[in-house]
């Protein structure tokens, strides 16, 4: 009997010690992946007034002018750093594009513009996959900001992608493999790999526990 006691003690000390080997490793593995993914990506990010239709409707045609003038100002930009270094240098001309947008549509809002680190869930971007966590952003806030947001990635430049056709240009994707290493970059770009998909689960699974958390 007591032989038989100290088998099962030491055998549950065994596990519980494989089971904290696991859980430090896969840590480990997610705060690396995901600081790679987030230091290599900056978003756009536009918060409506509220939820109405007209407060939707008009973010989104904010959304519109201010990515065309980005896509304009930003065309040849090859690096994370080149396309942050533009939106501080060009934030005025982005806050006057959104005010201007608003009066035209019979609007008064007021519009903040931020550039910081801010909390993203889960976007989908055709076949590219971006997990929560924190990014360098451009947000601009309209009015309350109040309403639903929008996100989308302006470097590397997946802002114009149809989701609908569920498809990345090459060039995208390209500057994006340019960026990240190799297994980052199939953490978010490989959609039928099950080991890849498992991966991307556990990056997920530590990512809802760390923001319910904050």
């Amino acid at each position: 009997m007591k032989k038989t006691f100290e088998f099962l003690k030491r055998f549950l000390i065994v596990i519980i010690l494989f089971s904290l080997f696991v859980f430090i490793s896969a840590l480990s593995y997610v705060n690396a992946v995901s600081e790679d993914i987030s230091n290599s990506v900056f978003r756009l990010h536009v918060i409506a007034n509220s939820d109405s239709d007209e407060d939707q409707s008009l973010k989104y045609k904010v959304r519109d002018k201010v990515l065309e003038y980005m896509n304009e100002i930003a065309k040849d930009c090859t690096s994370k750093e080149e396309v942050i270094n533009l939106a501080y240098e060009y934030q005025d001309e982005f806050k006057q594009i959104a005010e201007n947008v608003i009066k035209e549509n019979g609007y008064d809002y007021d519009v903040n513009i931020k550039i910081g680190n801010f909390e993203f869930p889960t976007k989908y971007y055709g076949d590219i996959s971006l997990p929560a966590g924190y990014y360098d952003a451009l947000r601009i806030e309209i009015g309350k900001a109040e309403g639903q947001n929008w996100w989308c990635v302006m470097f590397p430049p997946l802002c114009f992608v149809d989701v609908t056709s569920g498809v990345v240009p090459d060039e995208s994707k390209q500057i994006m493999q340019d960026n990240l290493g190799d297994e980052e970059y199939k953490l978010i770009s490989d959609n039928e790999s099950s080991d890849i998909k498992f991966k991307f689960s556990i990056v997920e699974f530590f990512k809802n526990i760390n923001f319910a958390k904050n």
